[in-house]
């Protein structure tokens, strides 16, 4: 724990000294007035909790660091949430604009947001865009090199558990209507950790 800086002269007007402390309300009305100048701002972070309920004017969130075990609290109207293009659900990246508020009385900050965004969806269509260019250039689409399906297939793959149940009915099914059917069989994991 540090120790209190001594004074060797005079505070300068407005300073908080061991013989003029500031009494708590100053504290807090100048901590509003610095948060005020902030002014609006972006943030991301992950939604932790939702409460909108129907016919209110206010939806309360709860943002929070996926880095850091520190969240804000934010208010938005209920229309901000229902306009999203993508259905906002705990656990969800988000970007947010607003401006955020010190409560005195309380002591706390909260964001006001008007604006939210999903994290990622953007970037995702850029990434699929940038995929189906690149395919595009190398002529996959071109329908002059497509082949046409076959009437019916001649190999069929599937894919499941080594011994599994549902491998031995797909298999006995298959052939039984289609005796002459060939399988690509490719056994994995399809429960638990791996």
């Amino acid at each position: 724990m540090s120790t209190p800086p001594t004074q060797s002269g005079p505070a300068p007007s407005g300073a908080s000294t061991a013989e003029q402390p500031w009494p708590v309300r100053t504290v807090a009305m100048k901590v509003a007035g610095w948060i005020d100048k902030l002014g609006s701002i972006w943030v991301e972070g992950q939604l932790t909790q939702i409460n909108a309920r129907p016919g209110t004017r206010t939806a309360f969130l709860t943002l929070r660091d996926p880095s850091a075990d520190m969240s804000l609290s934010v208010t938005c109207s209920p229309q901000l949430l229902d306009r999203s293009p993508v259905p906002l659900t705990e656990g969800a990246r988000v970007i947010l604009y607003g401006k955020l508020s010190f409560f005195t009385g309380r002591g706390t900050i909260s964001l006001r947001a008007t604006d939210i965004r999903a994290v990622g969806v953007g970037e995702l269509l850029a990434r699929i865009e940038r995929l189906r260019a690149l395919l595009a250039a190398e002529g996959l689409f071109d329908p002059r090199l497509k082949r046409p399906l076959p009437f019916l297939p001649g190999t069929i793959g599937l894919i499941t558990a080594r011994a599994s149940a549902a491998e031995k009915d797909v298999l006995t099914v298959a052939q039984r209507r289609w005796p002459a059917v060939r399988f690509e069989v490719r056994n994995t994991p399809v429960q638990g950790p791996q």
